[in-house]
Parts: C-alpha cells; structure tokens; sequence
C-alpha cells in the first residue's frame, strides 16, 4: 500500500470513529433530557418568543413539567421563585419564564 492510500485509510477511519462519537453523544442527550416542575399552583402561559410582548401560544395547567434546551434573556418578570430575565426554551417557538420553573 502506498504512503498516500495509507493515510486516506486511516484518515477514513479516524473521520468514522469521529461521526460515531458524534453521533453517540446525540443520542445519549435525547436520553438524559430532563423535565422541571412548575411553580405550584401556577398555569404558566407560553410565550412564542422570550418576553411577555410575545404571542400568547398555550398555557400549561398546574402541575405541569417542562424540558428545558436552553435559556436566552428577555422580558424581565417577577414570580413565584423571584425577578429574572431569564426565559426558558421548551420547544420550538415556545418559551417560559424562569422566574416559574
């Protein structure tokens, strides 16, 4: 084997053993998403962007338990677990605030 298929082999296969990690990881993550509880007593509305200017898009009943994929600043609210500008991300085009989670 010539030097230079050589290293197209093992570049190949360092390049698979990357996309496997890659890959393991991704579904690793879908695993361990975990889900937080809403304040008590609280019908949290969800909002379509970060901040209470944003459409209204449902509201949770009490009880509820949302995943958090991240957390972008916004509207500035007070509620049951303090003042924050923190809002939640509970899915695609829906967020909470945290100042409720």
């Amino acid at each position: 084997m010539t030097s230079i298929k050589r290293r197209a082999v093992v570049l190949a296969a360092t390049a698979g053993a990357f996309l496997t990690v890659i890959g393991s990881a991704t579904s690793a993550s879908a695993v361990d998403l975990r889900y937080y509880s809403v304040a008590p007593g609280v019908r949290l509305n969800v909002r379509s962007g970060p901040g209470t200017s944003y459409n209204l898009v449902r509201v949770l009943p009490e009880g509820a338990k949302v995943p958090i994929f991240c957390q972008t600043p916004g509207t500035t609210v007070t509620g049951t677990y303090g003042t924050t500008n923190i809002w939640d991300n509970i899915n695609n085009g829906e967020f909470v605030s945290d100042a409720y989670v």
